[in-house]
C-alpha cells in the first residue's frame, strides 16, 4: 500500500463509521441540539461534509482560502442521503488530489494558515482533517446518549 492509499483508507474508514452513526439518527431528531449555541444534528453532519471540502481547498491552495465560497451556501437541509449525495463528488475530487501527491510531497509541502498561526507539513495536515471528522463522531455519540437513543456499534 502506498502512503496516499493509507491516508485515503483512513478517510474512508472514518466516513464509514460516521455514516453508520448518522444513519442511526431518526429524522425527527435532525434539528435537535443540546443547547442554544450548539449545532443541530443535521448541521453537524453538514459541517463535517462541507468542512472536508473546505480543507480540500486549503490543501490545494497550500493554506490560503482566498475568495472561497461554499457550494453548500444557502442550500436547504433535507435528508442525510441528500447531504451525502451532494458531498460525494467533492469527496472524489479531494481523493484525486490526495492520490496525486508523492511521498516526498507529504513531507515537504507546507500548509501555511497565517491567520490561524498554523504551519504544517501536508501529511500531518491531512491527518488533522481526518481527526476533525472523528471528533464530531464522538460529539454525535454524545447527542445520541443525551437523547436516550441506541448508539450504533461503530467499533466493529
Amino acid at each position: 500500500m502506498t502512503h496516499t492509499e493509507i491516508i485515503i483508507l483512513n478517510f474512508e474508514e472514518i466516513r464509514r463509521r460516521s455514516i453508520k452513526l448518522w444513519s442511526g439518527l431518526p429524522p425527527e431528531y435532525y434539528y435537535w441540539k443540546p443547547d442554544i449555541e450548539a449545532m443541530t444534528a443535521i448541521e453537524m453532519i453538514r459541517h463535517v461534509l462541507e468542512g472536508e471540502h473546505l480543507f480540500h481547498k486549503i490543501v490545494e491552495n497550500r493554506g490560503n482560502l482566498g475568495d472561497y465560497i461554499s457550494p453548500w451556501q444557502a442550500r436547504p437541509y433535507t435528508t442525510l442521503q441528500d447531504e451525502l449525495n451532494f458531498a460525494q463528488p467533492f469527496r472524489e475530487k479531494f481523493f484525486d488530489t490526495i492520490k496525486a501527491f508523492s511521498p516526498e510531497d507529504l513531507t515537504h509541502i507546507e500548509i501555511i494558515r497565517s491567520e490561524k498561526g498554523q504551519k504544517r507539513i501536508l501529511g500531518d495536515y491531512l491527518q488533522r482533517i481526518a481527526y476533525h471528522e472523528s471528533v464530531h463522531t464522538g460529539q454525535m455519540l454524545a447527542y445520541f446518549r443525551t437523547l436516550g437513543l441506541d448508539r450504533p456499534l461503530i467499533w466493529d
